[in-house]
């Protein structure tokens, strides 16, 4: 079985596409893969989302595992220059596939994977975004693989006594039950796509009260130097500003179309919020954004 897992190893690595990773220091225990505002093609094969390393004591804890089998390869053999650890856990923030598919690599290397409890619900072998835009090159290798470990409210686990906080929304915020991760020892928070920064974030899969709440708890909590959302590379806790005002500004122009009756098209062409058009995204979410909202408000006004 050992030779046949490194005969399938070998022929990856002959087959593959170098996604030329380079970790980027957040402070000395904390390395993160920061990747670009784009949507995913076959230029980027899917690095478009971010992953961490975290060194807890004497290993790796792993924030998302990015969009392939290959990503996560080279993340890890990119961190092990870094540092040559072992990996205690690798925790999925969300059910988005740019976040999860290098779960592969890491099942394969028997290391338990932790998640909420959406996953549960996910279909087996779905036809994933990644497997239809990116190149075969790129997707060679990577399979669907769900955690094993499922987390319901609040979760801890303890790695070198040091105690690592999973708390889950419960609730649609910008997926249907999405995990944020809190490191007291490192005063770092690790939220997903709770938090973006540098582009748009996107409703299509969540409540915008669900995902405002979901922020202000966060926004509340003390004691943090970093907070590294799921996309862009800001990691002071001002990483939350833009999201957190993006939407609460949404909500309230939305809701001022339903107080004007505006139908849903008019709404959809007037809330157009100038100071984001600049922002990368804007043209192929923001209209999207709006009609969310708009159905959402308007569904519990009635």
């Amino acid at each position: 079985m050992k030779s046949f897992l490194l005969s399938i190893a070998l022929v990856n690595s002959l087959f593959s596409f170098d996604y030329k990773l380079q970790p980027k220091e957040v402070s000395e225990d904390i390395h993160c893969f920061f990747g670009a505002a784009e949507v995913m093609n076959k230029h980027n094969n899917g690095n478009m989302s971010n992953s961490c390393f975290i060194t807890i004591g004497e290993s790796y804890l792993v924030i998302d595992s990015g969009p392939t089998y290959q990503y996560a390869q080279q993340a890890y053999r990119a961190m092990k220059n870094v540092k040559d650890l072992p990996i205690s856990y690798v925790l999925n923030t969300h059910i988005h596939d740019d976040h999860w598919l290098g779960n592969s690599y890491y099942k394969q290397e028997g290391i338990s994977i932790v998640g909420s409890d959406a996953f549960e619900t996910l279909p087996k072998e779905q036809m994933t975004r990644m497997q239809k835009r990116i190149s075969q090159e790129a997707f060679r290798g990577t399979t669907q693989q769900y955690p094993d470990l499922f987390v319901h409210g609040k979760k801890v686990l303890e790695v070198d006594g040091q105690k690592i906080l999973l708390y889950s929304v419960n609730a649609k915020a910008h997926t249907k039950d999405d995990l944020y991760v809190y490191i007291p020892s490192k005063s770092a928070l690790f939220a997903g796509d709770l938090v973006f920064n540098g582009r748009l974030p996107s409703l299509r899969d969540g409540n915008i009260h669900g995902w405002i709440a979901a922020l202000q708890r966060i926004k509340l909590m003390p004691n943090l130097r970093y907070i590294i959302g799921g996309h862009g590379e800001i990691i002071t806790p001002k990483a939350v500003d833009f999201t957190y005002n993006y939407l609460k500004t949404l909500e309230q122009e939305v809701q001022k179309a339903l107080d004007n009756d505006l139908d849903i098209d008019d709404a959809v062409n007037t809330v157009v919020m100038p100071a984001y058009k600049s922002w990368p995204f804007y043209d192929s979410i923001h209209r999207q954004n709006v009609e969310q909202v708009y159905r959402t408000l308007e569904w519990e006004s009635e």
